[in-house]
């Protein structure tokens, strides 16, 4: 019976790396689906190629927790085969193989069951995650791949000089957003930073802007000058911006 309990065992160690594997993947900045399909793809050694695998591959910390993975889904492997193999190999066609079957079935059930739990992930999941932000440094996220920065989009610091377009204005009144542009944070001319700014924060000669949106258009808001034609250039901006917006 030892070794069947030692079967039961290592596939419930199994789930349990599984489910760790894809809340540290989470951390990292992947969606839930994505963190839980690659987690079990390196486990059991299934290869995948999608633009998902290499966006984990591309990125160190996602690496590492994949490699890992990989190591101790190949000894679980071989641990759930060794037990499966000592268990039933001295009992063939005995009654005693019908008790271990049915033990072994039992415990399966209970797995499942926990694996399809509501109930046991949201606890595991809490538990898990409160764990590695405690003990782990996971929350290294790929802002590459959540910004869509490859597909023309960038983040950029603009710095604001005074007498042009951005100087010395509310970011209400600037009305970035109608551009599709973001502004993520100001840094300040003494050092002091605004993260995620609201619409009456002015900024003035000597401070930065972190923003966000289309790198052309970040270029162009960067050298847009004060007066009538920097006007002319933000309606031109706006109207872009909606041309787009409206075909996708």
């Amino acid at each position: 019976m030892a070794p069947i309990l030692m079967l039961v065992f290592a596939l419930t160690i199994s789930l349990v790396v599984t489910r760790i594997g894809s809340t540290a993947l989470t951390l990292t900045g992947l969606s839930r689906e994505s963190a839980r399909f690659q987690a079990r793809s390196a486990f059991t050694g299934v290869g995948f190629t999608t633009s998902e695998s290499e966006q984990v591959v591309n990125h160190p910390v996602r690496r590492r927790i994949l490699m890992l993975l990989m190591i101790m889904g190949n000894a679980g492997i071989v641990t759930v085969m060794a037990s499966l193999i000592l268990g039933f190999v001295d009992t063939a066609g005995s009654r005693e193989t019908f008790e271990k079957m049915g033990f072994l079935l039992i415990g399966l059930l209970i797995l499942l069951w926990m694996a399809r739990s509501k109930w046991v992930e949201r606890r595991l999941n809490k538990v898990i995650r409160q764990a590695l932000e405690r003990w782990t440094d996971l929350d290294v996220r790929d802002y590459a791949s959540l910004f869509n920065l490859k597909d023309g989009y960038s983040v950029s610091e603009l710095g604001i000089r005074a007498g042009e377009w951005l100087a010395d204005r509310s970011l209400s009144d600037l009305a970035l957003t109608s551009e599709g542009v973001l502004v993520l944070g100001v840094r300040r001319a003494d050092g002091s930073y605004e993260g995620a700014p609201r619409g009456d924060s002015v900024v003035s000669g000597g401070d930065y802007i972190i923003a966000y949106g289309r790198s052309d258009r970040l270029k162009e808001l960067d050298q847009r000058a004060r007066g009538a034609q920097g006007d002319e250039q933000h309606t031109a901006a706006v109207r872009e911006h909606a041309l787009l917006v409206g075909r996708g």
